[in-house]
């Protein structure tokens, strides 16, 4: 990686998401703001606020679903945005979870990030 890219969307998308498969929490929260929201795309919903409510509910699931891995299918940056198409294993029993993700980075943060999942 170059200096340039150091903090950049496509960085803070790829380090979240290998944070996230290595179930590592302070890695995780330390990629978004203090102030981040995290927002259901189809309900306009937020359902997470504040880097302390991050750490609340990706703490213990991170603890407690051991084989919990995101696989990345597509990405697509666009400016401050990051858009990221996932399959998601062992966040639902015996099932892959289909979903989308986009995350807006601000100042080498993920600010704002909304979430759509394949709902059957």
């Amino acid at each position: 990686m170059q200096n340039n890219d150091v903090r950049s969307p496509a960085w803070c998308a790829q380090e979240q998401l290998e944070a996230y498969n290595a179930r590592d929490i302070d890695r995780f929260v330390a990629v978004y703001s203090d102030d981040i929201e995290l927002i259901d795309l189809v309900t306009g919903e937020t359902f997470c606020s504040g880097s302390e409510a991050l750490r609340k509910r990706y703490g213990p699931m991170f603890s407690e679903k051991t084989d919990l891995y995101c696989t990345l299918v597509t990405r697509i940056v666009c400016g401050d945005v990051v858009y990221d198409e996932e399959q998601v294993s062992g966040l639902v029993q015996d099932t892959v979870v289909h979903a989308v993700a986009t995350y807006l980075v601000v100042n080498g943060h993920i600010t704002k990030a909304w979430f759509v999942r394949e709902r059957s």
